[in-house]
């Protein structure tokens, strides 16, 4: 009987932990409750073995996993019970070293800092690398808090929802102590309320702070090209009528830069000559700097690209995408494995990595120049992608997309919530172009203030959106 109602208890603690964390991102929002997810858990471990404590943390972890990227199922069931399944290792591995920590005064700096450690290797492990939920992205919208991102990344705000956690199961379970009742309960309240505060009054300052800037007007083009359409022969024409209809359209506003989202361009961009000629056609009727999406080639080897393309009609340069997705435009360890890549992608090419990371320069005027660089897909969830960007000396990122795989989903949002920490931690505008969306403008403090939207519509809709993008 004892045993049955411990495995009711654990069960309820499991439900509200997971519970708690999906509806703390996108699409629910309530990212209040990403600070009091993990107590259920942290009671749930009591008096458990160590192979219990990591089984009822990994269960949670892949419930959370599950239940915020589901909408993987698009692209593969398989893949992403194989990645839900691979990332709760991670919450396992947590819940065992919770367990084993006894040192009791350390634990409202030690844990949180383990979980932080936890992310960063979780962001960070070659091939598998995969930091699109880190904790601290569920409060992408909690402006005074994310300000510490400048200097502590996404992991400093994990660490500080993860010691409000560790605080508050801490304070609780000293009400069961009969000595030092008052130390037990309020000491730990108090110092995460005082990290709580301090992070707070530092992003207030950070805020209300006012620079001089030079500013560039940009315009986002958002397609709504469906998913089958965008490698069909026979949608060509229609896809770059679509998109030269938008772009004269954005034209009138007189931007300095036009962009289009990835793989926009309905084929391979200097081989496909008639569709080529159109896009660089159309840069030289509305004299204004283009920057598209495209498919290149060299020397048999095929690369996702960013190309910019001047006002005159010609490519000024490229970026080829560095950052590939494993298992969707590579194989890995498909070099020594052949039949792996038929595999998986059958009788598809794969990719190749790019080696450069190029700035582009932009002359909004005849006497100014800005330069800025591009992130295609998801190189915007890797923060050291745009760090490297932004010391080799970007004063703005573009990061163009497609997120139309993913159905309407929250998975769109979750990917701007990572834009916006790369805005507050490089202290540089981002510019977000998508196929179906989320297209938007977001400000060096990590402030989302203009969008591609229709009647309160971000997703899977058709326009474009012109806003002045200050720089530093």
């Amino acid at each position: 009987m004892i045993k049955y109602y411990q495995m009711i208890k654990n069960i309820i603690l499991i439900f509200f932990t997971s519970l708690f964390l999906i509806f703390s991102f996108p699409n629910f929002n309530l990212s209040f409750l990403a600070f009091i997810s993990f107590i259920p858990l942290f009671f749930a471990i009591e008096n458990r073995s160590p192979k219990k404590a990591f089984l009822i943390f990994y269960i949670s972890g892949f419930i959370f996993y599950f239940g915020t990227l589901y909408w993987l199922y698009h692209v593969t069931i398989i893949g992403l019970m194989i990645l839900c399944l691979y990332l709760a290792l991670y919450f396992g591995v947590f819940g065992l070293i919770c367990f084993r920590f006894k040192a009791y005064s350390l634990k409202l700096i030690a844990i949180p800092l383990i979980w932080s450690l936890l992310e960063y290797i979780q962001s960070h492990v070659p091939i598998m690398g995969f930091g699109w939920l880190s904790l601290g992205y569920s409060q992408y919208k909690n402006l005074p808090l994310i300000q510490i991102a400048d200097f502590s990344g996404v992991y400093g705000v994990s660490f500080v929802i993860m010691m409000v956690n560790v605080g508050v199961c801490m304070s609780l379970r000293g009400t069961k102590r009969r000595s030092n009742l008052r130390k037990s309960i309020f000491a730990p309240l108090a110092m995460t309320s005082l990290v709580l505060i301090a992070s707070c009054i530092y992003g207030f300052y950070r805020l209300n702070e006012k620079h001089n800037a030079a500013s560039v007007k940009i315009s986002v083009i958002q397609g709504n090209i469906a998913q089958e359409l965008k490698w069909d022969p026979q949608a060509q024409d229609m896809i770059i009528e679509k998109y030269t209809a938008l772009t004269k359209m954005a034209a009138l506003e007189r931007a300095d830069l036009i962009v289009w989202p990835e793989t926009s361009f309905p084929g391979f961009f200097e081989i496909d000559e008639d569709m080529t000629e159109k896009v660089l056609a159309l840069a030289k009727e509305i004299k204004t700097s283009l920057l598209i999406g495209v498919n290149t080639e060299k020397d048999e080897r095929y690369f996702n690209s960013a190309a910019l393309i001047s006002p005159e009609g010609s490519m000024i340069d490229k970026y080829d995408k560095i950052h590939l997705v494993p298992f969707g435009e590579y194989v890995p360890f498909s070099n020594k494995f052949p039949a792996l890549h038929k595999l998986v992608l059958g009788e598809l090419g794969e990719f190749t990595p790019g080696n450069k990371f190029t700035i582009f320069t932009l002359h909004p005027s005849p006497s100014a120049q800005v330069s800025f660089a591009a992130l295609v897909c998801f190189e915007d969830i890797f923060p050291e992608i745009s760090r490297k960007f932004v010391n080799s000396g970007a004063k703005f990122l573009v990061v163009i997309t497609n997120d139309a795989w993913y159905g309407r989903s929250g998975a769109a949002y979750q990917h701007a919530a990572c834009s916006v920490f790369r805005a507050i931690e490089n202290r540089v505008p981002v510019v977000r172009c998508a196929n179906t969306g989320y297209s938007c403008f977001i400000d060096s403090k990590g402030k989302i203030y203009d969008s591609v939207e229709e009647k309160n519509a971000r997703l899977f809709i058709t326009g474009y959106r012109t806003a002045t993008v200050n720089t530093k």
